[in-house]
């Protein structure tokens, strides 16, 4: 299988890319299992990358039903190294408007019925997660917002929910009273295995909507979710063409390709050899 650095997730609206050349479909299976659907290898403003629809292509995968973990193995054993990711997001601040595109610093974890680590059965392993986005990474794709017909932000937190149910309005004033300003339902756990695996991932959300706390505007439904879904797709698809030599040129950030490097602290005689088998390759400290 044709190694690849720079994977790309598609979010809610983008399940497929256009100005593609030289493509290959490749159907990985992993220890975690199959991916969210089939993954397009392919050129993009002369630099190769793995594409992958999070929801599968014509949105099949409710947030919880995604195979995060296998997603993210499949990237790994790849050989990608760095991750964007793009997701539809609601707005918690009146900045942060409809069509607006934001690149978060931080995050706060609500799910609460998703497989979030690569670790367990047998091997124990703690990876430091303080910073849960690769900063200079988001700061790339920030700043080639600059050349697009968009506003953007840069900086701020992000709540990542179950769902698929949206929030309540008793929720949606909770999370502004922690000083979120966004809220999706895909960061996590993407965030939190690519981190496990060593892989940067830089996070783009696109607004589709104020969540429901904002009184004067039109609580959130998916018909107006769909129109603004279809308004950011075209500018995600610029985005990352023109942020992608800048993604290629940067030096790695080591402290997140070494993150699991001394992670694991199970003694070496007692981890099960099954497990061991499952983690190499996407563990580097195993």
């Amino acid at each position: 299988m044709e190694k690849v650095e720079i994977g790309v997730i598609g979010g809610s609206g983008l399940y497929a890319m256009e100005g593609l050349s030289d493509v290959v479909e490749v159907n990985p299976d992993t220890p975690f299992g199959k991916p969210s659907d089939t993954i397009t290898v392919a050129t993009l403003n002369g630099h190769r990358i793995a594409f992958l629809p999070r929801h599968g292509k014509g949105h099949r995968l409710l947030p919880t039903e995604v195979p995060s973990r296998a997603n993210i193995a499949a990237f790994k054993l790849m050989g990608v190294q760095k991750i964007v990711s793009f997701s539809a997001v609601g707005s918690l601040a009146l900045e942060l408007e409809p069509r607006n595109f934001a690149v978060p610093t931080q995050l706060i974890d609500r799910t609460r019925h998703r497989p979030d680590t690569f670790f367990g059965d047998g091997i124990v392993g703690h990876v430091a997660f303080a910073d849960p986005l690769a900063n200079g990474l988001g700061k790339i794709l920030y700043d080639a917002m600059a050349d697009l017909d968009v506003t953007a932000h840069h900086g701020g937190t992000l709540v990542c929910m179950e769902g698929p149910l949206f929030s309540t309005r008793a929720e949606s004033e909770l999370y502004r009273s922690w000083g979120a300003q966004l809220i999706n339902m895909s960061a996590l756990p993407e965030a939190k295995l690519a981190r496990e695996a060593g892989i940067e991932y830089g996070l783009v959300c696109m607004v589709t909507d104020y969540d429901c706390w904002h009184t004067d505007h039109d609580d959130v439904d998916i018909q107006m979710v769909i129109a603004n879904l279809v308004a950011n797709a075209e500018n995600a698809q610029k985005l990352l063409a023109a942020a992608l030599p800048a993604i290629a040129a940067a030096p790695r950030d080591e402290a997140i390709a070494k993150a699991s490097e001394f992670a694991v602290i199970t003694a070496p005689e007692l981890r099960p050899a099954e497990s061991v088998a499952r983690l190499k390759g996407i563990i580097d400290g195993i």
